[in-house]
């Protein structure tokens, strides 16, 4: 079946939502990044671009490179209200929406674009429409499948309209430098340039597959078909009944593990949160590990009964997250899903009043340690009852 698929990406998102609450920050060069020596650029406005400052450069580096640089600590829960307000937005045209990160998602639109008497009438209208409502402007890639939608997307910014049709792929894909491909990390780039792969068109002709499954492994042929303009993913929808997910992008790239190790912790209990709020349980974990150069990596593991409570998530996702991550390289993105819901009868029985007492204790215990993680005291934060025990211990 042939699909209609947008991709939708909010402009330099982080800087622009910075001049929606500072206008005096507009048409200048402005860096979101955190306030630490090492800390690295998050977003780049579009005057700061001009001087060749990209996301994940040294915020150091990029002081060099301009004067005048203005480096703005960000606000991420005011990125975040944007950015559920932006996907009511594409909601509002379908429901069949994939939220890829913070600043972007896909969108099948292949019913909706019937409604219009000309198909790019409805790209124009959604791109007006979040200007409108957000005063932010975005970039909307048109294609029949995810991949050739990223890509389109990202070929005219900002507020750019892309159509890119598989009859389209010799002349506009594949002229392409190979590390525009996204896929294609920049540490795999050096390897693609020395087999003597320069361009989407020599990957896509690439004779001597052996040598790239040195490179991708299992994911070798995968590679290949996008750089044929060949993508058969689905959209993965929250309107999907079958898992439940939740992810965080980083303000800034983050590769120590005690701040993984909490953001993990935090993400856990949202998520047990959210499915306690369902009624569901689910005997399935998956985690999303993107890093700094988008490389992205996805673990399932199927567990031996269904889970739903934040330290059972927290510890499932820790053991793959262990077993996965490549330790010390920094991280853009964490996301864990847990899927394969039981019935409704088996959530009934597990909510009863024991365990709701039970998630609630193990829950205080997580934000003390987390609290505690922070100022780096482990006493600092300690429960009531404990100092009463503890005064009772001393009097008698």
């Amino acid at each position: 079946m042939y699909h209609v698929y947008f991709h939708i990406d909010l402009n330099a998102f982080f800087a622009n939502a910075e001049i929606l609450l500072n206008p005096e920050l507009k048409g200048k060069p402005i860096v979101i990044s955190g306030a630490t020596r090492r800390s690295v650029v998050s977003t780049a406005s579009y005057e700061a671009r001009a001087f060749g400052i990209h996301s994940a450069m040294p915020v150091s580096e990029a002081k060099k490179l301009c004067r005048d640089l203005i480096i703005v600590e960000g606000h991420y829960t005011w990125y975040r209200n944007l950015s559920d307000r932006f996907m009511e937005i594409v909601r509002s045209y379908t429901n069949l929406a994939e939220q890829a990160s913070v600043d972007e998602c896909y969108a099948d639109m292949t019913e909706t674009i019937k409604s219009y008497e000309k198909p790019l009438d409805l790209a124009w209208s959604l791109q007006r429409k979040v200007y409108t409502e957000l005063g932010l402007t975005c970039s909307i890639g048109v294609a029949p499948n995810m991949f050739l939608a990223k890509m389109a997307s990202d070929m005219k910014k900002p507020n750019g309209i892309t159509v890119l049709r598989i009859r389209d792929i010799q002349e506009k894909l594949w002229p392409l430098p190979i590390q525009d491909m996204r896929g294609i990390g920049t540490k795999t780039v050096p390897y693609m340039l020395e087999m003597g792969i320069h361009t989407i068109k020599d990957l896509a002709n690439y004779k001597d597959v052996n040598r790239l499954k040195d490179i991708f492994g299992k994911n070798t042929q995968e590679i290949i078909d996008r750089a044929n303009g060949i993508d058969h993913r689905e959209l993965e929808t929250e309107w999907d009944a079958k898992s439940m997910g939740i992810s965080e992008t980083l303000l800034e790239d983050m590769n120590e593990y005690e701040e993984l190790v909490g953001l993990i912790r935090a993400l856990s209990r949202d998520l047990s949160r959210r499915l306690k709020n369902a009624g569901k349980v689910g005997s399935s974990i998956s985690i999303r590990i993107c890093y700094y150069d988008f490389r992205n990596v996805t673990r399932a593991r199927k567990l031996n009964e269904p889970i739903w409570r934040g330290d059972d998530i927290y510890n499932a996702a820790m053991s793959l997250f262990e077993d996965n991550w490549d330790e010390g390289e920094a991280v853009r993105l964490l996301g864990i899903t847990i899927g394969d819901f039981a019935d409704d009868n088996y959530m009934a029985s597990q909510l009863n009043l024991f365990d709701e007492a039970s998630a609630f204790k193990s829950e205080t215990k997580s934000i003390i340690l987390d609290l505690n993680q922070m100022l780096g005291n482990k006493k600092a934060f300690v429960r009531a009852s404990n100092l009463l025990k503890e005064k009772q211990n001393e009097d008698s």
